[in-house]
Parts: structure tokens; C-alpha cells; sequence
């Protein structure tokens, strides 16, 4: 069980419903100041501060669309590895009136990220604060049309390349779309039937969608059409998906499922779509839940606010964080070198969790245990030693 490090959690003012990590490393910005005027169309990258020195988080929440007085909003917020600290302040905050940032998908090469709210769907873009030395964000000029007035969106993702975005709806509605023309790939709809998460697969081949009700389907994306369904066994319920997105050779997929008082993991052989395990994590629900870049860890938030990471290959927790949040864990996202994972909740805070080498540890603990055995061992064998000696006749 994991230590609580009270830097490593923050309060920052709202409910908090989504969070994502920033690729900085990948942020471009076209400079607009009134010095560079003569030249518009010139690049400038950031000022970026080392990936391994600062790490960017966005987050978004707030009260809705009611008058709680909690406003809604979108906020920047960093992390500083050395210190093991998340900012006590908002580098950045985006006011959003009377709507609430719900899901956030961000653009994998730095083309900022895609918000759901009530009704619609907004992008925002990156920008510079005035002082030139910290990121920002502006929402952004171009209306995703097929976007606008498409009610409450549950689910956004890019794939790995960021080239398509797919959205799923509370009306059930399936869109995927390419990047950034928006040209429609697939548009499916499930009547009253809300579609409650999705995922692409490493290839960008296959489309995973999660509905609340009846078996979710597997899309293949060359063809636009249903390849599989995952069959539910007597009394689960799906509740998130993931595709492990690395490039080996066994790629799996992924989902939460309560069955009975259990939370558990399901996965899936990509392609044959044989389901090839099932594991009880949590006897609790599982509230939040996302795959490492690499593929080597599994995390999940609960609605008793823990969260746990797994190995994937063991399916054994590996790290548990309980009460890492006070109220539900309402996301997990990892940082794109599998370092930290980052989790929000409903209870206004957002944490970091620092991914330790396991295995470097265990070398360590099992050298101490084997000193300490060894110790033991020839403390016993002096005194059965010395007993012996006593016991014999001539002394």
C-alpha cells in the first residue's frame, strides 16, 4: 500500500470529471503577438521545460449548469518531479459559464484536445501566457459543426496517430470521424441504449464501444462495420474498455465489469476475440479505469475513492492508494513515459501517483531477507554448536 504524500494532491475549487495528460514535447503554436505581425505564418514552439524535470496536467469540472455557484471550468496545473508536487495554484484556468467540461480527448501530437459538454463538443487550442513562459489555452476558432447541439457526449477518444476522433453518446449514438476534416468514418445509432465508453486499438483497425445495455460491439474501421461482440457472462455489467496500446504481438483489450458485489478485469485476445481472463480487482465499484502507454500497467479508481495499479501480465495490484481521494474517482490517466498516473475526483481534488520500480524493490527487499536468513542460519548453527560441545562426555 502506497504512503499518501500530501503535494502529490491538490484542491483545486471545482468538481473535477476529466484530466490528461499534456504531450508537451509536441506543442506547437503559431505566435500572433503584435511583434510578429510581419510574419504570421512563422512557427514558435513553446519555451519547454524538460519532460523529465515538469509534467503539464489539464483538467476539467465544475457545478453544471445549475446555480450551486461552483462555476464550471478548465485548468492547467503542473506537476514538478523533483519536489514530487502538484502546483498549489492553477498555471491557467478557462472560465466555462453554465457549461460543464464532462469528457476530454486529447490530440496525441499536440493539436489541443476535444471537450464534451451538455450539448455540444468544443476544441480548445494552445497558446501562450502573455509572459511567454507558461503554457495556456484558448478555445478554438473552428466549430466542429457536426459536433454542435449533438447532446451529452459519454465517451471521446483519439487514436494513437490522432488522425480519427470518435464519439459516443447518451443517445446511443456512434460517430468517428477523421482528423481534423471531419469526414464521417462510421455513424451508428442505438436508440435509448447510451454508449458509456470506447477505445481504438494500437492499428487504429478496430473501434471497441461500450453500450449500457445488450452485448458491446468490436468495429473495424477498414470496412465501417461490426467484427465481433463482446458477450457478457450471467450478471456482469461492462462499465469501461481499453485496448492495450503497444505494438507486440499478443495485443489485448480490456474491461471493468461488476459482477455481483465484485469489480473485476475481462480481457480479450485482439483480433480472435477470444476472452482469455477475468480477474476480481476491487469489491467495490470501478469508477475509473485506463491502460498505460506501454501496456504494462492497468489502473483503476473506485467510488470509495482508491486507486489501484495492476500488472498486466499477472493481473496482481501492484500499487493501492486507499483513499486517494475523498470522493469518487471520476478519471486515471497515465503520463505518456508510464512515470506517474493521474487521477480526479468528484471531491475538487486531483492527484499524482508515482509509479515506482517495482523490481528494483523486490531485488532489494529479497537481498535484505537473504542477508537476514543467512544471518539467522549461522547464529543457529554456533549456538547448536556450542550446545554440543557442552553435552560431551570429557568436558
Amino acid at each position: 500500500m502506497a504512503s499518501e504524500n500530501p503535494s502529490c494532491r491538490k484542491t483545486y475549487g471545482v468538481p473535477l470529471y476529466c484530466v490528461s495528460c499534456v504531450p508537451l514535447d509536441r506543442i506547437n503554436i503559431i505566435n500572433n503577438n503584435d511583434e510578429d505581425h510581419q510574419d504570421q505564418s512563422k512557427e514558435q514552439e513553446i519555451p519547454k521545460h524538460p519532460t523529465s524535470d515538469r509534467l503539464f496536467v489539464a483538467l476539467g469540472g465544475g457545478g453544471g449548469e445549475g446555480h450551486s455557484g461552483i462555476p464550471n471550468a478548465v485548468v492547467l496545473s503542473t506537476f514538478d518531479f523533483a519536489s514530487r508536487s502538484l502546483s498549489d495554484e492553477p498555471v491557467f484556468r478557462l472560465g466555462m459559464d453554465g457549461e460543464l467540461p464532462y469528457r476530454m480527448a486529447m490530440h496525441p501530437n499536440g493539436d489541443g484536445f476535444v471537450c464534451s459538454f451538455p450539448k455540444s463538443c468544443r476544441l480548445f487550442e494552445w497558446d501562450f501566457l502573455e509572459n511567454k513562459e507558461l503554457l495556456a489555452m484558448k478555445p478554438s476558432e473552428k466549430i466542429l459543426s457536426k459536433l454542435e447541439d449533438v447532446g451529452q457526449q459519454l465517451a471521446l477518444a483519439f487514436n494513437v496517430e490522432g488522425s480519427i476522433l470518435a464519439t459516443g453518446g447518451e443517445d446511443g449514438h456512434l460517430r468517428v470521424f477523421k482528423w481534423p476534416s471531419m469526414e464521417i468514418i462510421l455513424d451508428q445509432t442505438d436508440a435509448n441504449n447510451a454508449i458509456k465508453d470506447l477505445d481504438f486499438s494500437y492499428d487504429s483497425k478496430y473501434l471497441v464501444s461500450l453500450w449500457s445495455k445488450g452485448p458491446s460491439r468490436l468495429w473495424d474501421l477498414t470496412s465501417a462495420a461490426a467484427a465481433a461482440s463482446l458477450q457478457r457472462e450471467d450478471g456482469e455489467m461492462f462499465g469501461f474498455c481499453r485496448f492495450s496500446q503497444s505494438s507486440g504481438e499478443n495485443q489485448m483489450l480490456y474491461a471493468t465489469a461488476m459482477h455481483g458485489k465484485y469489480g473485476k478485469i475481462i480481457s480479450w485476445n485482439v483480433g480472435s476475440w477470444q476472452r482469455v481472463g477475468s480477474k476480481k480487482i476491487v469489491r467495490d465499484g470501478i469508477s475509473a479505469f485506463n491502460v498505460s502507454p506501454d501496456g504494462k500497467l492497468l489502473a483503476v479508481g473506485t467510488f470509495e475513492g482508491d486507486v489501484i495499479i495492476i500488472n498486466s501480465s499477472n493481473m496482481q495490484p501492484m500499487t493501492t492508494v486507499k483513499k486517494a481521494h475523498l470522493g469518487i474517482v471520476t478519471s486515471l490517466a497515465f503520463s505518456q513515459g508510464s512515470r506517474v498516473l493521474l487521477s480526479a475526483s468528484f471531491d475538487s481534488t486531483a492527484r499524482v501517483t508515482l509509479i515506482e520500480d517495482k523490481k528494483k524493490n523486490g531485488m532489494n527487499i529479497m537481498l535484505i531477507l537473504l542477508v537476514l536468513l543467512f544471518s539467522f542460519l549461522v547464529y543457529y548453527l554456533l549456538n547448536r554448536r556450542d550446545l554440543w560441545q557442552s553435552q560431551l562426555p570429557y568436558q
